[in-house]
């Protein structure tokens, strides 16, 4: 049976969260509140935000504010955020693009905890102001049992694609390469995700001049990539997830 994009980003979760409450999870997640605190502005007309709301099953709606935390100076530089099971506990989690204004973005992971919305896990910031990451997907990329979550790191400079494994205390980084991208500056949408079509996941991107499709593989910690096709637009990268 062929998956496409589902496997990356999942739209709803319907597994419990007993961290959340009997048989209570994250349903939906959406950004809130426009800043303009942080002008870098890579996603087009789509505006940094400071507030994360989810929706659980029970009807509620939970909020984040980052202007009320520890890191006030922090900012949502994401398109959306993507629920899905990040730490693969069987409950879902939301997984965001978040910022500090001196070292740029991290992937973080926010989960419910005692009936609250907080910030679980996340990635080293990349360590540089005005430097992002784009998010491609969660899912057990090499067959191990494990959660991993990928993203490209600087999709407009270093054009890295890293792959973060879950392992006791945490992430940890299991492999990098680089020539990939899924973003261009002022787009809208971030491209490609993970697809399986039939003999296991596969990131999805572009390679770093845009010329190409690549389907990569986690082979145990090593990242291969081929080329499938030439991009000629979103209906590529569409027609690549569809396995087409």
């Amino acid at each position: 049976m062929r998956l496409a994009a589902a496997l990356a980003y999942l739209a709803a979760a319907g597994c419990a969260a007993a961290d959340g409450g009997p048989d209570v999870s994250i349903v939906g997640a959406r950004y809130e509140v426009p800043l303009d605190t942080y002008p870098h502005r890579i996603m087009g007309s789509i505006r940094e935000k400071a507030v994360l709301a989810v929706t659980t099953s029970d009807g509620r709606t939970l909020r984040v504010d980052l202007r009320e935390g520890l890191e006030p100076d922090h900012v949502f530089e994401d398109i959306a955020p993507r629920v899905a099971d990040a730490d693969g506990d069987g409950a879902a989690d939301v997984i965001v693009v978040e910022t500090d204004p001196q070292l740029g973005a991290q992937l973080a992971i926010y989960s419910l905890r005692l009936g609250a919305l907080v910030k679980a896990h996340a990635t080293p910031h990349i360590g540089q102001r005005f430097r992002w990451l784009a998010p491609v997907g969660v899912a057990d990329l090499n067959g191990d049992g494990v959660t991993d979550l990928a993203y490209v790191d600087r999709p407009h400079l270093a054009r890295t694609l890293r792959v973060w494994s879950w392992a006791a205390g945490g992430l940890t980084e299991v492999a990098t390469l680089e020539g990939v991208t899924n973003h261009r500056i002022g787009d809208e949408v971030i491209s490609g995700g993970i697809r399986d079509c039939g003999a296991g996941p596969e990131i999805v991107t572009a390679s770093a001049d845009w010329a190409r499709l690549l389907a990569t593989r986690l082979e145990g910690d090593r990242l291969a990539s081929r080329e499938i096709g030439p991009h000629e637009g979103r209906q590529s990268f569409a027609a690549a997830l569809a396995c087409r």
